[in-house]
């Protein structure tokens, strides 16, 4: 009988397959649609079914993983909780308001067994990778797991599987010979758990490539820089490719393969190499905003089956589009079966983002890998990506691409229609309410008037109006959409309050390089910080507050309602932090009033207050441009003479928090 190329290569390899049903008794309580839930693994195995892919693999059930495994990286407190939060000690009530205490996480009577196999199967299939038993396995698991800390359960993740899994190897399994082991993370989002657990760990490399956006897209932190390069012993095991925005696709991850992380490869030479293979990047994902292909994946785990003998292992992380996630974990069981390519094309060009965060990768790792020290073809970097139209922005993006690359339409045109516009049609439920609905609570704040207070660029009356009426001004990186009403303010006025302004972040979207004001919104009689007050409508505060944070939303209901004034102004908290996933300028902190009209601005969180004080969020003074419109704001607003603007600008940087 004849054998096809795909039936000889099975032969060849042996690939492990494993997925258990029971996995997806974790789900939400009340049966709320969620975008981590149980079809997601399960239309990977049918997709896999349907392509007769279950015959050519070796299948086995999960195995819930033992404590000790997972106290390896987890603490005993966790490790209790996470067991015990399904059983009957536990009203549904005392787990809704349990899950409430961690970020993005949902507890249900399932939820331990799923977690505790999820952990167990990761295990399971990369012990038999390591003992040669499988050339490769694939564990389809859920929850995910490289959000989740040693001490909190976060972001959809319960316990970290992939970072159990290599600890298994190391602490309960030594005979097998695994001493060196590469953790790949192209999930969209920072693997910040996992770089945490093996920081300082020299037989581990982490390397993860994420939408970071300056540490504005979650996990919203700066552990994603690409200065977060690991400590000690582990210094130069940790690397970071932090995207500056969304859109990034096949080429941009390629060229990141290509140039940082097969040369380090090929020096660390792993024994094993596990994949937290998390589809969230993938063309179409709704929280993502990325549009990597299948042929994509299939390219990236073809260039690192060259490694560790091809012993490689794939365990889900994220991924929210039904259909990517299945194609794409098809695609890459393909791969691993040795199967012909599937089509593709990787002829479109990298992004001129893209390029220089490779750059700066490379820089920052070269003093640990020699081989990153050249300096890349000013031939290659010129080869970029035609402009992302800012109107294309996907639901998770607030990035623009600058047009450095040749003026040709981009061939991936229809992926990147099709990244953008699919998820957001998927969300379009009940239009026709949401609309009303909007219309109704605009109507309402439209009659309600605050002074918004400014203390930064928005002192300068011309920039605030950008996010009244539109556009850009000079500095500015890109252009903002403007309020709904575009009335102009119904007045003007200056106070000097007692706040203490601050510069943080080491770079912005708007301003580019330098650190932008915040205050903390603590009061404090020994400071004084000048402002700029607004006259605008409750409704326009809302708009501004979304233009702060994350423009590309749209708002079907307000940010911060009347319920939310009333709080701030007569509870004994003067500040509520604002449900948003994106953003520095999430904090609503009340001011006193002029008149009967309350004072309103915007700043970071009290966490992250706390963050920049004790160096975690870095401190850094403004850059040019940004102290330029600081200057003309106070200067024109007729506060102070240039010198003495230049002198209060000065203190606000060098003065310790």
């Amino acid at each position: 009988m004849e054998v096809s190329d795909g039936e000889a290569s099975s032969q060849r390899r042996l690939v492990g397959l494993l997925y258990d049903e029971r996995m997806c008794k974790h789900h939400t309580p009340d049966g709320e649609p969620h975008p981590e839930n149980p079809n997601r693994i399960r239309a990977i195995w049918n997709k896999l079914q349907s392509a007769g892919i279950h015959h050519r693999c070796v299948l086995f059930d999960a195995k819930e993983a033992e404590d000790k495994s997972i106290l390896a990286v987890h603490s005993v407190n966790h490790v209790n909780l996470i067991k015990d939060i399904s059983s009957n000690q536990y009203s549904e009530k005392a787990r809704a308001r349990i899950a409430s205490m961690y970020n993005s996480i949902y507890f249900n009577e399932g939820s331990s067994e799923a977690a505790y196999l999820a952990a167990g199967s990761v295990i399971e299939v990369t012990e038999k990778v390591a003992k040669g038993e499988l050339n490769s396995g694939v564990a389809i698991v859920r929850p995910p797991g490289h959000h989740a800390e040693r001490d909190e359960a976060m972001g959809f993740c319960l316990f970290n599987n992939v970072a159990v899994a290599t600890s298994y190897l190391f602490n309960e399994k030594p005979e097998l010979g695994i001493n060196r082991v590469l953790i790949v993370d192209w999930d969209v989002h920072h693997g910040n758990a996992t770089q945490k657990m093996f920081w300082e760990d020299p037989l581990v490399l982490f390397f993860s490539v994420h939408r970071h956006e300056f540490g504005s897209f979650y996990p919203a932190t700066e552990d994603g820089y690409y200065t977060k390069v690991g400590k000690g012993p582990g210094a130069g095991y940790n690397i970071n490719v932090p995207w500056e925005n969304g859109l990034c696709g096949d080429a941009d991850y390629l060229a990141v393969w290509d140039h940082i992380l097969i040369p380090v490869a090929k020096e660390f030479n792993p024994d094993i190499i596990i994949i937290s293979a998390g589809f969230d990047a993938a063309i179409g994902d709704p929280l993502g905003g990325c549009r990597v292909t299948p042929y994509g994946y299939s390219v990236m785990l073809k260039k690192l089956l060259n490694f560790a003998n091809g012993k490689i292992v794939l365990a889900l992380e994220g991924g929210y589009n039904l259909e990517s996630i299945a194609n794409s974990m098809l695609a890459c069981v393909k791969v691993l079966l040795e199967d012909n390519p599937i089509p593709g094309s990787s002829e479109a060009y990298p992004f001129e983002s893209t390029w220089r965060v490779i750059q700066a990768v490379r820089q920052e790792l070269s003093p640990f890998w020699p081989v990153l020290v050249d300096e890349l073809p000013k031939k290659l970097i010129s080869q970029t990506a035609p402009t992302v139209p800012y109107y294309l922005s996907s639901s998770s993006d607030s990035d623009v691409e600058e047009n450095k690359g040749p003026d040709a339409v981009s061939e991936n045109l229809e992926d990147v229609l099709r990244g953008v516009i699919e998820p957001l049609s998927k969300l379009k439920v009940g239009e026709d309410k949401m609309a009303s609905n909007s219309m109704t609570w605009r109507s309402e704040l439209s009659k309600i008037h605050i002074w918004y207070s400014s203390f930064g660029s928005n002192m300068w009356r011309p920039r605030f109006m950008c996010y009244i009426q539109g556009g850009q001004v000079e500095g500015l990186q890109r252009p903002l959409p403007g309020c709904m009403d575009k009335s102009p303010p119904k007045g003007t006025l200056w106070k000097i309050l007692p706040y203490r302004m601050f510069f943080g972040r080491n770079f912005s979207r708007s301003w580019g390089p330098g650190g932008v004001a915040f205050i903390n919104p603590e009061v404090n009689i020994h400071e004084k910080t000048y402002m700029c007050l607004y006259r605008i409508t409750l409704e326009q505060f809302n708009d501004v507050l979304l233009q702060e944070n994350d423009p590309s939303v749209t708002l079907s209901s307000p940010l911060f309602d009347l319920t939310a004034l009333n709080s701030i102004m007569t509870g004994t908290s003067k500040s509520q932090e604002i449900n948003m996933e994106k953003g520095w300028y999430r904090n609503v902190t009340y001011l006193g009033k002029v008149g009967d009209l309350p004072i309103l601005t915007l700043t970071c969180r009290l966490s992250e207050v706390e963050g920049f004080r004790s160096g975690k969020i870095p401190l850094c003074p403004p850059g040019k441009s940004y102290t330029n419109i600081l200057l003309r704001g106070l200067v024109e607003g007729k506060q102070l003479s240039e010198e003495e603007a230049i002198a209060y600008i000065q203190e606000a940087a060098t003065k310790p928090l």
